[in-house]
């Protein structure tokens, strides 16, 4: 473990902008709050729905059947395009 020390000015500057960032994100979260991440599906949910398994969801990623957002290596998809590839497989079926 690596020991680093700052002084007492420099920490509560730090903290200062730690705070200031924290109410920036905050007011953001206030703002937006429809967007949250709440309303985003991972992978489990989304083959639920779909009735599919995740290497059929991960093909529909692949050739853009389904927008998706990464974060690390965890998949979220907005409920709405969940809908529309819903609904664009559908098309190609009929």
């Amino acid at each position: 473990m690596e020991i680093i020390n700052v002084e007492k000015q420099t920490f509560e500057a730090m903290v200062e902008r730690i705070e200031t960032l924290a109410s920036k994100v905050e007011m953001l979260c206030r703002i937006n709050g429809d967007r949250s991440m709440q309303k985003w599906m991972d992978n489990q949910e989304v083959c639920k729905i779909l009735c599919i398994s995740k290497r059929t969801l991960q093909a529909y990623r692949d050739n853009g059947t389904l927008p998706f957002s990464q974060i690390g290596h965890k998949m979220f998809y907005r409920p709405q395009d969940v809908e529309a590839a819903i609904n664009k497989l559908k098309r190609k079926e009929a």
